[in-house]
């Protein structure tokens, strides 16, 4: 184990969530691991932030190599919490997860457990997520943390480009049939909504839905490689902007209103 290694490890499903427990196991012979995590269940909350109340963050465990912190915030409050007040340095690997359910396609852009990682990414830390294509809380985490694992001592080693980042995706398949890099999926969720008439008589709307892939799909999507057997990482960017399009709308004439 290299000693002078540190990584912050997160989450969106809590502190106490089977995942992340699995995925501490799985990091500790690579460095110092020092966890800060949500102290309860932050799903979809997406690159949230709280403004309008303080939060607060106690200390759960401290034994060698590694520290857990509890957080009463966000994900992203996690990150930037960890990263301005906590550590007295920056990590070298930040890893989210791992997450129950699946994070792939359009689903980065919901994800709490992706948006602690795009805030790493903004902290220019090497940062990846990682999620198992499985919502049970007792689900077998094994094959999630040996790729997990994998992809750590690789971003460790070889680094990640400026603005970049790794969304990981594995299947319930052991073992996987492989690693493929691919591309995000482009589809969306549709008949997102169950209604249930409440206890006050009022209708309620629960969150729910399917996924569904856009015209033309890729063969080399994450969605189809998950469904393949394959776990899927794809390589983002926190740039959103669209540098193909730049020329275009300067032809539109609209700088000189």
């Amino acid at each position: 184990m290299n000693t002078d290694t540190l990584i912050l490890v997160t989450n969106d499903d809590g502190v106490e969530a089977k995942g992340i427990n699995e995925l501490i196991k799985c990091l500790k012979d690579l460095g110092e691991v020092v966890v800060f995590a949500p102290d309860g269940p932050r799903s979809g909350m997406s690159g949230a932030v709280t403004s309008t109340h303080p939060i607060t963050y106690s200390l759960l465990q401290k034994e060698d190599n590694l520290t857990i912190y509890a957080c009463t915030g966000t994900p992203v409050d996690c990150v930037k919490l960890a990263l301005n007040e906590v550590l007295d340095r920056l990590p070298d690997l930040l890893i989210s997860g791992i997450n129950h359910g699946g994070n792939h396609a359009i689903s980065v852009h919901y994800s709490g457990t992706m948006g602690a990682v795009m805030e790493g990414c903004i902290f220019h830390v090497p940062s990846f997520g990682v999620s198992l294509m499985n919502y049970a809380p007792d689900a077998d985490f094994s094959e999630a943390c040996r790729l997990a694992k994998l992809i750590a001592a690789k971003v460790l080693k070889e680094g990640l480009p400026d603005g970049s980042y790794l969304n990981l995706n594995v299947p319930v398949v052991v073992p996987v049939k492989g690693m493929a890099v691919c591309r995000q999926a482009d589809g969306q969720w549709i008949n997102e909504f169950e209604t249930r008439k409440g206890t006050d008589g009022n209708i309620e709307y629960w969150l729910q839905g399917e996924y569904i892939d856009h015209e033309p799909i890729f063969p080399d999507n994450d969605t189809n490689r998950l469904n393949e057997g394959y776990a899927s990482l794809v390589p983002c960017t926190i740039d959103a902007t669209n540098h193909a399009f730049m020329e275009t709308l300067r032809q539109w004439n609209i700088t000189d209103l």
